[in-house]
């Protein structure tokens, strides 16, 4: 089921470029033929909207070159041509800025620190991510091969299964159904991630394809690269004020699961950092908890910017959303992300067979034995419906 429709895009307006020349050539013929008379009118072009339906309206004056064979001896009045809207047809601002080798353009700069206040939670949040950077630099004076299998189990496990199939794909997007003991477990996996509640990380997510690429968007690089990419995270006032609050998440807030995560959520990766303790000492610390969150972090992060910056376009989204193969390979598949974008409802991502797709590789799975049901793929209809 597709909960929330990406909005379309607006109606893209034609434009003509500003010109403005004057021949002024008496006693002689222009381009072989007698001058204008001062009389005459020319063609003057004005801004066209696609949205008319009669085509000549876009000209404000119809009489073309009228005696054109008359009063030889006269001066060509000037011929300009006008663009109502010169923004498209100048050279873009300088405070505009394009983000490195895409043609995205930052239009609306945000900033971490600047013209704005820190809240309680804004410091927390920094405080947890920073934390986790600092631990993690321990890595290299730390490292066991013990060590290092949990930190690549874990990215497997709240990775994949945490934040990919289950926050996504099946909290997210209803793209599939789980029976409700499988849906917990992976919900609690995904928890472990460190990312925010399953009612808080879908809240934000269905935000953003609601509004996606727009003022009201949580995350879009038209604020900024690093800003779509992690600096939205420490401005946790943000959602609220752009999009409301938590009233697009009923559908979770009405199990009593999802709220008890919410109410002790922080508890749950604090008690795994004990029991790797328990298990590995300081260095099941550094890499299973530092080192696979930060990697998991941008990974995630990542497909809100990367992905909105660099790749390329397969379907009329509407947005900035592009496929990005390197992305795809270290996410999971969510690095389809143009596809994602055009059938949000589809528990696949990697629409083609070239197009890896572990996550969706893990729902077929499921479905194969039974344990995903109403397992939700674009139709060749729709496909066609939506392609460039």
């Amino acid at each position: 089921m597709g909960l929330i429709t990406s909005p379309p895009s607006n109606p893209k307006t034609h434009h003509y470029f500003n010109l403005h020349r004057s021949f002024r050539r008496p006693g002689s013929p222009v381009f072989g033929l007698r001058p204008l008379p001062r009389s005459s009118k020319v063609l003057n072009f004005v801004h066209c909207s696609s949205k008319q339906s009669e085509p000549n309206k876009c000209l404000s004056s119809t009489k073309l070159f009228t005696h054109f064979l008359t009063n030889s001896n006269r001066t060509l009045p000037s011929i300009t041509t006008n663009a109502a809207v010169a923004e498209f047809t100048e050279p873009e601002p300088e405070k505009y800025k394009r983000i490195i080798l895409s043609d995205v353009i930052v239009k609306r700069p945000r900033f971490l620190f600047k013209g704005r206040k820190w809240n309680s939670k804004d410091l927390a949040t920094a405080g947890v991510v920073v934390g986790m950077h600092v631990l993690s630099l321990f890595a290299p004076f730390q490292f066991n091969w013990g060590a290092f299998w949990v930190a690549a189990s874990l990215y497997v496990v709240t990775g994949l299964f945490g934040i990919t199939l289950s926050f996504h794909r099946n909290l997210s997007h209803r793209s599939f159904k789980l029976p409700k003991w499988l849906e917990y477990l992976f919900a609690y996996f995904g928890a472990q991630a460190l990312q925010g509640s399953p009612i808080d990380w879908v809240c934000t997510h269905r935000y953003h394809h609601q509004f996606c690429d727009s003022e009201k968007d949580p995350h879009s690089p038209v604020e900024g690269f690093w800003y779509s990419h992690m600096s939205w995270l420490f401005d946790t006032n943000s959602v609220a004020e752009r999009c409301g609050g938590l009233d697009n998440v009923g559908d979770l807030q009405k199990q009593p699961f999802y709220q008890f995560l919410k109410a002790t959520y922080i508890a749950h990766p604090i008690a795994l950092g004990v029991l790797l303790y328990a298990m590995g000492g300081f260095p099941f610390i550094v890499w299973g908890m530092g080192v696979r969150i930060i990697w998991v972090y941008h990974i995630t992060w990542l497909v809100n910017s990367a992905c909105h910056v660099w790749g390329e376009k397969a379907w009329k989204t509407g947005d900035l959303s592009r496929n990005n193969w390197w992305v795809a390979l270290l996410a999971f598949g969510e690095g389809w992300h143009n596809n994602h974008h055009a059938f949000e409802y589809s528990a696949r991502h990697g629409l083609d067979w070239w197009q890896l797709d572990m996550t969706w590789y893990v729902v077929r799975l499921l479905q194969a034995i039974g344990l995903a049901t109403d397992v939700k793929v674009p139709t060749e209809v729709q496909k066609q419906r939506m392609a460039l």
